[in-house]
């Protein structure tokens, strides 16, 4: 299994290169031999000959073997195959399951010999000559005669240019099968020169998997060294079929309906294992999820040094796990700081095949398991990688239970927009390499851009060995699919997963959420790019530079409500007499006004001349409930309230009100002077420092709280927002919001300080979006904010 040449009875296993996957295959080869059936946790926790062997001792009698059946005359799917056949039937045909494998071909091509020794291929494993035709809705298995399946395998040829290659072998690729009638292989050559052509096989993933490459591989090879050499192959028969392994697979786990059957047990554990997952992961995409999953993709490279490689290993065998486990870890930690909670299911494949008679097969017999890794707590490294070990030894010990089927015994809520149970696969490719040797050409991989996508993310790594056997790496990609992601964040992802491992594997015991994830550029870019949002902020008050916009363009439309218009001249003028007022009676700074009054241009004028008078505002909107009002007045005790005889009387116990439209307040207002108030008159210097309103919470986590914005916070907040959105005087802000929402501040106030129109949208129109798509339109609005 392992390929070493001696081996010692205690020698470690995991040391020598063992990992999951080899674990799997020696654990059907000691059932095999022996008649036992040992779990894969046993191998994790006695790693050597002289461990197992003891382990032997009292072990369970190995289950039946895979052994060829009696065919029905409709032969099942199998428990995978069944998913795949009902997207195929949902989507029609698609290249979302297709596995293109390009190969270079370099030397003299009998083109011939590999068109024969594909069809010997094709003979030999009947998964390659199986279509999926329906009986009253139900797909079965109908394995076509070789010469029928013969007749219908063709190598389509044609002769292009290299520049011409990638977009070919990408059409190629995108080919969607008809699996009710067409074989679920197709290939294509083509031809650069007499001496270099480009094999592409496209295998659909329901006859194919990614172990089925090596086989696959292999036969090609000597059957085209036989027919090149004008004989048939010779090799030794496979001991079963794909169709065998679907009837096994049912017989073996027994019935759903028996708790204690192979079948019931892993559904008991699953159900458990999986109970309460999250419903989506929550990724740092760059797009909104669409209502349907395009399956439109792409990739980036993801690369590990040699050294990292060794220091990786080091970790796993040090903390009796394997690379894979390290990756997760790793992977779970990186996405739970990114925003992804502290449940991150991730996807994994297993190569499925528990029987030694699978191992020459070519099929599909891949599982997915859903690993679910807890990052609560804030573990380290070391702890959070214990906890991923016992998670996988458990599923990897319940792993025959289909994802397929699992997935229906759970049913969660579905949607066309998201893969079922996680949306993150993780795996690591450590199937028999799939060495093609053809004689007298020089095989070489050729890449194919497929441009799909499966998962919003899909991390695919192989280790990569040195002659020596050392670690020479990590090499692979992240599919990502392109209807959520940009490039740049996907490339930004690969580049923190290794920056976090390199942590990782530096201090283990260091808190996950501690290891460092970010390179110079982009610690550069947060703590000093992003953070510099540094304006000028004008050393005035609010009230002055609305004063120097009115000065400037007195005749200029400041404010419109419904059919009323005050231009600058006309608000400053009506807002100065008020603030006039408003001193006499001793507001100032730190004194607090209630502003209490309908949506209309008075409301506007009472702000400023609140602001004006260097006093601070509390809006109290007269649609709140009157005990929250009555709340809000008793809490920040405003010295008064400006407001209606029609408001007032809403107020449960109000402080002293002064009444606008009341004959006396318009008579003492007619008094005042329509010029700005001047410094002097008020009791102190504004500061920046001095309230500019008070507003309250929503209560939404108990009592309402009140807020102290200052003048200077407020006007800092106003030149950030200028700066940014650039107002000009041609523009019409349509505002909103109550005024009793902080973001009001910058509805009513950014339109005034720049020479724009604030137009107030009444009550009813913000309340029904028809009325407020009129009002846009008929008010020509530039700028909208909605929160």
């Amino acid at each position: 299994v392992l390929g070493v040449g001696r081996l010692g009875i205690d020698d470690d296993f995991f040391e020598l290169g063992g990992h999951s996957l080899l674990a799997t295959r020696l654990i059907s080869r000691i059932r095999a031999s022996l008649g036992v059936e040992l779990p894969i946790r046993s191998l994790f926790e006695a790693p050597s000959v002289a461990g197992l062997a003891q382990r032997l001792t009292g072990a369970q009698a190995a289950r039946p073997p895979l052994q060829p059946l009696e065919r029905p005359a409709e032969i099942p799917l199998s428990f995978a195959q069944r998913r795949l056949w009902f997207l195929h039937r949902l989507e029609g045909p698609s290249p979302t399951y297709n596995i293109p494998v390009g190969l270079r071909l370099r030397g003299a091509l009998d083109q011939a010999a590999l068109e024969a020794a594909l069809a010997d291929v094709v003979a030999r494993h009947e998964s390659l000559r199986t279509i999926f035709p329906e009986r009253d809705g139900v797909p079965c298995q109908r394995i076509l005669r070789t010469e029928e399946a013969r007749l219908r395998l063709k190598i389509t040829t044609q002769t292009l240019s290299e520049a011409a290659l990638p977009e070919a072998l990408r059409a190629a690729a995108r080919w969607g099968f008809d699996l009710s009638a067409e074989l679920p292989l197709r290939a294509e050559l083509f031809r650069l020169s007499p001496e270099e052509h480009v094999l592409v096989l496209v295998l659909h993933h329901i006859a194919s998997d990614g172990w089925s490459l090596g086989p696959l591989a292999r036969d090609l090879g000597r059957a085209y060294a036989a027919r090149c050499r004008g004989e048939e192959p010779r090799w030794a028969p496979l001991p079963v079929q794909y169709a065998d392994y679907s009837l096994w697979q049912q017989q073996l786990l027994g019935s759903e309906a028996d708790p204690q059957s192979p079948i019931g047990r892993q559904i008991a554990f699953w159900t458990q294992a999986l109970a309460g997952l999250p419903e989506q992961l929550a990724l740092p995409t760059d797009r909104p999820r669409p209502a349907v999953a395009t399956y439109r993709g792409g990739s980036v490279p993801l690369r590990v040094g040699p050294e990292l490689h060794g220091r990786l290993l080091g970790l796993a065998r040090e903390r009796q796990a394997t690379l894979f486990m390290v990756l997760q870890a790793g992977l779970a930690a990186l996405l739970s700081r990114l925003g992804a909670g502290t449940d991150v299911p991730l996807g994994s494949p297993i190569a499925g095949r528990t029987d030694h008679a699978l191992e020459e097969l070519v099929g599909f017999f891949v599982n997915t398991l859903v690993l679910r890794t807890d990052t609560s707590g804030e573990p380290s490294f070391g702890e959070l990688l214990a906890r991923v070990r016992a998670t996988d030894l458990a599923a990897y010990a319940h792993q025959d239970l289909a994802f397929e089927r699992l997935v229906e015994l759970l049913n969660p809520a579905r949607s066309l927009s998201r893969h079922p149970l996680f949306q993150v696969m993780l795996a690591l490719q450590n199937a028999p390499e799939a060495d093609l040797q053809l004689p007298g050409l020089a095989v070489t991989p050729e890449p194919v851009g497929t441009d799909t996508a499966k998962f919003d993310l899909w991390f695919s790594v192989a280790e990569r060995r040195g002659a020596d056997g050392k670690p020479a790496g990590l090499e692979g990609l992240i599919e990502y699919r392109a209807d959520l992601f940009e490039r740049g964040t996907v490339e930004a992802l690969a580049q923190r997963l290794v920056r976090l491992l390199e942590a990782a594997a530096a201090e283990p015991d260091r808190p996950i959420g501690r290891l460092d994830i970010l390179g110079p550029e982009e610690r550069r870019r947060l703590l000093l790019g992003w953070n510099d949002t540094a304006c000028e902020v004008p050393a005035t008050t609010l009230a002055a530079l609305f004063e120097a916009q009115a000065a400037r363009n007195p005749e200029a439309t400041a404010v419109v409500f419904e059919r009323q218009a005050l231009s600058y001249g006309e608000l400053n003028g009506r807002a100065n007499r008020l603030a006039h007022h408003l001193l006499g009676l001793g507001v100032g700074p730190e004194r607090l006004v209630g502003v209490a009054l309908e949506r209309s241009a008075e409301l506007v004028v009472a702000l400023l001349a609140v602001l004006k008078a260097g006093g601070a505002y509390l809006p109290l909107d007269p649609d709140y409930p009157p005990e929250r009002l009555a709340a809000m007045c008793q809490d920040a005790r405003p010295a008064c309230v400006l407001t209606t005889a029609q408001v007032a009387s809403r107020l449960p116990d109000p402080p002293p009100c002064l009444l606008l439209e009341h004959p006396g307040t318009a008579e003492a207002l007619s008094q005042q002077p329509e010029t700005n108030p001047s410094e002097a008159q008020a009791a102190q210097p504004l500061r920046p420092e001095h309230p500019a309103y008070v507003i309250y919470t929503s209560g939404s986590t108990g009592r309402p709280k009140g807020v102290v914005v200052s003048q200077g916070s407020l006007n800092n907040f106003l030149a950030a927002m200028q700066e940014r959105f650039r107002l000009e005087p041609h523009d019409r802000l349509l505002a909103v919001t109550t005024v009793g929402f902080d973001i009001a501040a910058l509805e009513l106030f950014l339109p005034l300080l720049s020479g724009a129109r604030l137009i107030l949208a009444p009550r009813q129109s913000v309340q029904y979006p028809p009325a407020l798509a009129r009002l846009i339109k008929a008010s020509g609005a530039t700028v909208l904010q909605a929160t």
